[in-house]
């Protein structure tokens, strides 16, 4: 980690983007021989215009547009206000409902929804059972995981009411339904060439740039209140240092993903924070092709010599949770705090490395066995501001118990995670619980073939559990079965969870209704306002 060096590129950076910004100009102003009698101030006085600077809206995230129909583009979609879901999610995780009145099923495959009445899209057509029919069908069709999440095989509408039938009990659909990917658009007028939807938010695309921006204008037939934004821009700004440097000449009005050490900038009058812990967990998975990552002994002191606590407290000045599994402790009935993992102790860590045969031959403080060092190529990403510090701390507390790790901080990570020999430990960002279920972990990241099982992790006592899980309605013996899956993952040392997040969202002080919640999906909603 060449501190030095980075800090002269991102003040770079923060230059030449700032100069060319201009992100709070909502229109040019008149210029002086225009003929025009009207003053800057008369021309953008009727109109509210805001600009949020956000880290994580680009490809390197999997949010290369707003079309909730492909990948992860659906949190954009829901994010800034575009899409809305069927359900809501309250910041307890509880189910609410949204573009869904009620619904209710029949014990097995049959589930009964009643739509809103009163929902249109932003370009005007109501938002009838035929038209969720239609979205949802063209979501099947396209989307990598919906089909097999929500396991639906036949929709019917009549008027209001959708009549959904899954190939089996689907407990959870409901909540995979609140998904960002299940936004309801108009996919007659949707342009999916272009990653631009129709959807039924407060805001209306205006004009995208992938990886730049993103300009909203307010949806004038917003069913639920009045927008009071005229328009928005989300900027992209995936380096912090940029990020900060933006709040602070007035070039944003708000941010999402600050740098921690950039919050004492902040900490007056002139901001505000909004903060909640979500359960979006920082961990490692474990690629379980790597020979070296395949010995049992190596993967268990490599859990035992990451000192989770001291990332915590020192790379993130507090401003997270240290984790226990792979859901935040208190989280219903399957927080981290019932299971067992193991604890940063460097000593046992030795010792389970010298019993394995890895041993310091040549004095160098690396081990070795039958002639190989024990090093870990570690790969991570830098938009997620916590990665590239939970690198360094690894990096650090590894090198204590004879494990050399070379780090890998790239945004290119998808190249890298498509070549299994490239890399030893994937890190990154997850949020475990977006439905507010545990299910959605253990599907994506805990069974073979599935798109978050970036190690090719397999266990068939595991996937078992999985398959057990998926048709149980009783929310009892549900999170019985998500505290043995967590205690089993962690009983082989497939990842290591190392943190949760504690969400800050700052805005200067004249913005209200900018507000985090538990699910990290709702950032622009309709009470958005800059005075």
């Amino acid at each position: 980690m060449k501190k030095p060096f980075s800090l002269i590129m991102a003040a770079c950076l923060a230059v030449s983007l700032l100069a060319g910004c201009g992100s709070n100009t909502p229109a040019q102003a008149p210029a002086a021989d225009s003929g025009s009698n009207a003053s800057w101030q008369e021309v953008s006085a009727d109109r509210k215009v805001m600009t949020i600077g956000d880290t994580t809206f680009n490809s390197e995230n999997w949010e290369e547009t707003v079309d909730p129909h492909r990948t992860y583009n659906g949190w954009a979609c829901i994010r800034y206000g575009i899409g809305e879901t069927l359900v809501h999610y309250t910041d307890t995780m509880e189910l609410e409902p949204w573009l869904a009145k009620s619904w209710e099923n029949d014990g097995n495959c049959t589930w009964t929804i009643t739509l809103q009445d009163n929902v249109t899209f932003s370009n005007g057509r109501k938002m009838d059972g035929n038209a969720v029919k239609q979205c949802l069908e063209h979501l099947l069709a396209n989307h990598d995981r919906a089909p097999s999440d929500t396991k639906i095989t036949d929709i019917k509408a009549d008027g209001q009411v959708l009549t959904i039938i899954t190939s089996e009990p689907n407990p959870a659909l409901m909540n995979y339904l609140g998904d960002p990917y299940g936004c309801i658009i108009d996919v007659d007028a949707s342009d999916f060439d272009k990653g631009i939807v129709i959807g039924t938010g407060p805001y209306v695309v205006k004009d995208m740039v992938t990886d730049d921006h993103l300009t909203l204008t307010k949806n004038e037939n917003y069913w639920n209140g009045t927008p009071r934004i005229d328009e928005l821009t989300i900027r992209t700004l995936s380096d912090g240092d940029t990020l900060s440097a933006a709040l602070q000449a007035g070039d944003i009005d708000a941010a999402y993903g600050m740098a921690y050490e950039a919050y004492p900038n902040f900490e007056n009058d002139d901001y505000q924070f909004s903060s909640i812990q979500t359960s979006r967990a920082f961990f490692a998975s474990m690629n379980m092709t790597s020979p070296i990552i395949q010995d049992a002994a190596v993967r268990k002191a490599i859990a035992m010599g990451i000192n989770k606590e001291g990332f915590v407290k020192t790379m993130l000045d507090g401003h997270g949770v240290p984790a226990n599994g792979a859901f935040p402790n208190g989280f219903s009935n399957f927080g981290g705090e019932k299971v067992t993992t193991e604890n940063y102790d460097p000593e046992g860590a030795k010792e389970v490395l010298e019993k394995a045969g890895w041993v310091d031959n040549d004095g160098d403080g690396i081990r070795e066995k039958d002639g190989v060092k024990l090093s870990i190529r570690w790969l991570t990403y830098p938009s997620r501001q916590e990665l590239p510090l939970l690198a360094e701390s690894v990096q650090a507390t590894l090198k204590e118990i004879g494990m050399d790790v070379d780090i890998n901080c790239t945004a290119n990570r998808r190249e890298f995670l498509a070549d299994m020999n490239s890399w030893d430990i994937y890190a990154s960002a997850l949020v475990t619980a977006p439905s507010g279920d545990p299910q959605y972990f253990f599907t994506t990241s805990c069974m073979p073939g599935m798109s978050y099982n970036f190690g090719a992790y397999e266990n068939k006592e595991v996937s078992a559990m999985i398959e057990e899980l998926s048709t149980e309605f009783d929310t009892a013996k549900r999170g019985e079965l998500a505290v043995r899956l967590q205690q089993a993952i962690l009983d082989d040392n497939a990842f290591v969870f190392c943190s949760f997040l504690q969400m800050n969202m700052i805005s200067k002080s004249n913005v209200t209704g900018y507000t985090a919640h538990a699910s990290d999906y709702y950032q622009v909603t309709a009470d958005l306002d800059i005075n």
